[in-house]
């Protein structure tokens, strides 16, 4: 599990109320893969924290999914990879998207189908 990556985890009730949409559309952007949650060991799903920039998903956050799903990733794979340090960015994956990085990022992605 990638727990010690990540750090703090939202509900999916959770992250219905910080996006302000109800939970069915939550749902819903989880089944088209515009976000990742994954089963917690108590039961639930739940979010990371970090995919959320305020009231919004963390801008190009979609798209890296999309990339990273093509390259036959799964969403615990996804994850991981979002969440490890890689040196050449540098810093993780995730924190690059937060700060518009997000063509490096797919970028790196896309190299890991070759």
């Amino acid at each position: 599990m990638a727990d010690s990556l990540v750090g703090e985890w939202l509900s999916l009730p959770e992250v219905a109320t910080r996006l302000g949409l109800p939970i069915s559309r939550v749902k819903q952007l989880l089944r088209d893969r515009k976000l990742l949650a994954v089963t917690r060991p108590n039961g639930d799903r739940a979010i990371p924290a970090a995919f959320l920039d305020g009231e919004q998903v963390v801008k190009g956050l979609s798209s890296t999914l999309t990339v990273l799903f093509d390259c036959g990733f799964d969403d615990e794979e996804a994850l991981r990879w979002l969440f490890t340090a890689d040196e050449t960015l540098p810093g993780t994956p995730i924190d690059a998207l937060y700060k518009h990085r997000g063509t490096e990022v797919n970028r790196r992605a896309q190299a890991l189908a070759f």
